[in-house]
C-alpha cells in the first residue's frame, strides 16, 4: 500500500530472480526442467516474412532507410538460432524501424551540431534531436532485451555475434556514404 492509502505499485518487471540461459542450464547439467528439443535432419526452414513496404518507403531527406536491411539480418541471426518461430514479426519491424530511425537522427545531428536556436529567444539551447536520438536508442534497446530474451531462454546451441552487434559500423558506414 502506498503513503496515500491507495494499492498501487507492486512486484516491477524482471525484478524477480535471473534466469540463467538455456545453454547455461545445459552446460551446468541443471536442464531437468528445460524442453530440449531434438534436431531432426528432416527439418523445414521458416520462410522469412516479407519486409513491409514502411520499411522500404524513401525518406524525404534523400537518405537511405536501412529498417529493411536490420530487419532481413535478425531475421537471419535468429533463424540460425533456431528461434525465428519463437518471435514475433512485428517485434522485429519494431526492433528495425527503431535502428534505422536513430541512425537517421544521429545523421542529422552530425549535419547540423547539437545545439539549436531558441525560436523566441535566439538564445542557444540544446538539440531537440539529441533527446530524440536517445529515445530512439532506449526504444531499441528494449525491443533488443525482448528479442534476446527469447533466443537466450531457448537456444540451446551456442548463439554467435547478434545484429545488435552491428549497430555502430551501420552509423559509421551511413556517416561515411554522407561524406
Amino acid at each position: 500500500m502506498a503513503k496515500d492509502g491507495t494499492m498501487r505499485g507492486g512486484a516491477r518487471p524482471g525484478s524477480g530472480p535471473k534466469r540463467k540461459a538455456l545453454t547455461d542450464k545445459i552446460a551446468n547439467g541443471t536442464a531437468d526442467s528445460a524442453t530440449v528439443l531434438q534436431v531432426s535432419a528432416e527439418l523445414e526452414g521458416n520462410d522469412m516474412p516479407p519486409v513491409k513496404d514502411f520499411m522500404k518507403a524513401a525518406q524525404k531527406g534523400g537518405e537511405d532507410f536501412c529498417a529493411e536491411e536490420v530487419y532481413v539480418d535478425t531475421w537471419n541471426w535468429l533463424k540460425s538460432c533456431g528461434c525465428a518461430h519463437l518471435v514475433n514479426p512485428q517485434l522485429i519491424q519494431q526492433y528495425a524501424m527503431s535502428v534505422a530511425r536513430w541512425i537517421s537522427v544521429e545523421l542529422f545531428i552530425s549535419e547540423t551540431g547539437y545545439l539549436a536556436r531558441h525560436p523566441t529567444t535566439g538564445n542557444a539551447i540544446a538539440s531537440p534531436y539529441v533527446s530524440m536520438s536517445r529515445d530512439y536508442m532506449k526504444q531499441v534497446n528494449q525491443c533488443w532485451y525482448q528479442i534476446y530474451q527469447i533466443v537466450r531462454e531457448n537456444c540451446s546451441a551456442a548463439y554467435g555475434a547478434s545484429p545488435q552487434d552491428d549497430l555502430m559500423e551501420r552509423l559509421l558506414t551511413a556517416r561515411k556514404g554522407k561524406a
